[in-house]
Order: structure tokens, then sequence, then C-alpha cells
């Protein structure tokens, strides 16, 4: 079995994650890793064993033992990134979100369409055991969904990271956070979106982003879903699924899954690992290999990005 080599680009919390979850996946080697800070990219890169070290992405698709690319880089970045990557012939995984609008993503996906390569989006939520769990139910017509209701919380009043160090950039509660829910809405009822509403809090002075916001989706076959989103919660962080369907309610907690009276649900056998990360990393290299369109490409996600650009509308 050839070695796939990596470049990773994005030291910080998001971009450990991926390190973390690569070490348990035979065959893949990351020989670069690209990050702003120098020194704090080649702590990094000593600690996992990573030979080549740049600010630069550029200098990493240079290197002619590339084969592929992990983006967990700011959202700002993901689409031109993703276009430099295909365009250098790498195959790429950018973290969720594709782009910050309609226009870039659509570009993105017409490229991949073009060259052929593999490029898939962090849509972790595919991965997650937990909803894996639940969609192995619906697939096996145990379960439909009748609604979700969904919570993404965190406290974000200053521009920190998932580790509390401060950020060089702004996150975005529609294009980033809303984009896990909106895409596994649909792809849980394997039911297009055929109707989006949303309204959005203040814009905070400083940060120039909406703090709170609520949405509410209803699919083709009748499911709906309310999500609410918030970067002023003082509580416990992170997002929150509810299944309420036909047979059962469910509660997802990233990869953890809980009956609606709170009895946890033992999804240990769902697949290979108990980590998201590293099953939506594995799912990316395994179609590098079998030459085939991964779960969650950029294609498979498009239709959840025009969905937030008409919520964008909307919310203007």
């Amino acid at each position: 079995m050839k070695t796939i080599k990596v470049a990773l680009a994005g030291a910080g919390a998001f971009g450990i994650k991926h390190l973390d979850g690569i070490k348990n996946i035979d065959g893949v080697e990351v020989v670069s890793l690209i990050s702003r800070d120098l020194g704090k990219t080649r702590e990094v890169a000593d600690k996992y064993g990573i030979g080549h070290v740049t600010t630069d992405l550029a200098d990493s698709l240079a290197l002619p033992e590339v084969d592929a690319v992990i983006l967990c880089t700011p959202t700002q970045m993901h689409a031109s990134q993703s276009i430099q990557c295909l365009k250098a012939g790498k195959h790429v995984q950018v973290e969720i979100p594709l782009a910050d609008s309609w226009k870039d993503a659509e570009e993105v996906v017409a490229l991949q369409k073009q060259t052929g390569l593999v490029a898939m989006c962090g849509h972790t939520r595919r991965f997650n055991p937990s909803h894996q769990w639940v969609n192995q139910k619906i697939k096996a017509g145990e379960f439909n969904i009748q609604q979700m209701d969904v919570q993404t919380y965190f406290f974000r009043r200053t521009n920190m990271n998932a580790l509390g160090q401060p950020r060089s950039w702004t996150d975005h509660l529609l294009w980033h956070h809303a984009a896990h829910t909106v895409d596994l809405f649909a792809y849980q009822c394997g039911s297009p979106i055929v109707k989006a509403n949303a309204v959005q809090g203040p814009i905070h002075p400083s940060l120039g982003i909406a703090m709170d916001m609520s949405i509410q989706l209803k699919a083709a076959n009748g499911a709906i879903c309310t999500l609410s989103l918030s970067f002023n919660n003082d509580g416990p962080l992170g997002t929150f699924f509810r299944y309420i369907g036909d047979t059962g309610t469910y509660i997802a907690r990233y990869d953890d899954l809980f009956s609606g009276k709170e009895e946890k649900i033992d999804v240990s056998n769902v697949a290979v690992s108990m980590n998201g990360i590293e099953l939506q990393d594995r799912e990316f290299f395994a179609a590098i290999r079998e030459g085939r369109e991964p779960n969650s490409s950029v294609a498979q996600v498009l239709p959840c990005y025009k969905v937030l650009h008409d919520l964008e509308l909307q919310l203007a």
C-alpha cells in the first residue's frame, strides 16, 4: 500500500484534532505543516514528527511528494485555498465551511468537477458515531425524523478559539455553525430543504457579527428543524441535537448519543473509531485510494450553502 503524503494547513485547535486522528490511520503520513506563526508551527511539527514547516501554503503545494492537503485555516480562506490545492493537482479536504459565499462555493465545486480530484468538506456530523447510528436506523426504515431541535451554543464575546487562545479571524454563526445543522438535517432526512427562515439579534459593535440567531427549516418530506445559535451562552458549550421521530427521541452530543430520557446509547460498534474527525479523515483517504467520490464531497454539501446564501439575503 502506497503511503498517502499529506500537507496540513492550520496548526490550531482543529489542526491538532486532525493530527491526532491521522496517527490512527495506516498508510498516511503528514509530511508538511503550514501555519502563520513559524515558531509555534515548528513546536507542533516536532511533536508529531513532521519534517517540513512553512508559513506559505504554496511552499507545501510545490512539494512533489504531497498527494493531499487538509485545510484547517480561517473560514475566509477556505474557498481560495481549496481552489489553490486543486489547481496544484492535490486532493483536498477543507474544514467546514466550504466557503462564506455562494459564488465561492460554486467555484470550488466547478473546479473539482473539472479536475476529477477528491475534494471533500469537513461536515463532521455526517461522521460522528451518534449521527451515524441514527442514520442507520433511518436507512433500515426503523426511524423517521419528524423534528430536529438543535442548539449551537458558545461563549464568544471576545474572539477566542476552542483552546481559549485569541483568534486572528472572526467566526460566523450562519456560514460556519449553521452549516453543520443545515447539511445534517437534509442528509438525515434524505430530502432537500424547501423552506428556510432566519432572524438574528443585534450586530456586535467590535466583532461585526450577530451573536444570536434563530433558523427554521422544512424538508421536502415534511420534516422540520428548529436551530438556535448563540455566542452569548454562558453554560455548556457545543451543539446538541434532539431527533424527535415516529419511534423514539434521541439526543446527540458530538460522538455520544442518548435517549430522550437521557439514557446513554452504545454507539461503539457503529464504526472503527469513536472519533468523528478521525472517521472523516478515514473517508477522505479511502476515497483517494479507491478513486471515488467521498461522503461529504464538495458537490454533496453544495445545496447547504445555497440555503445559507438565501438566509443571508433574508437577514440583509
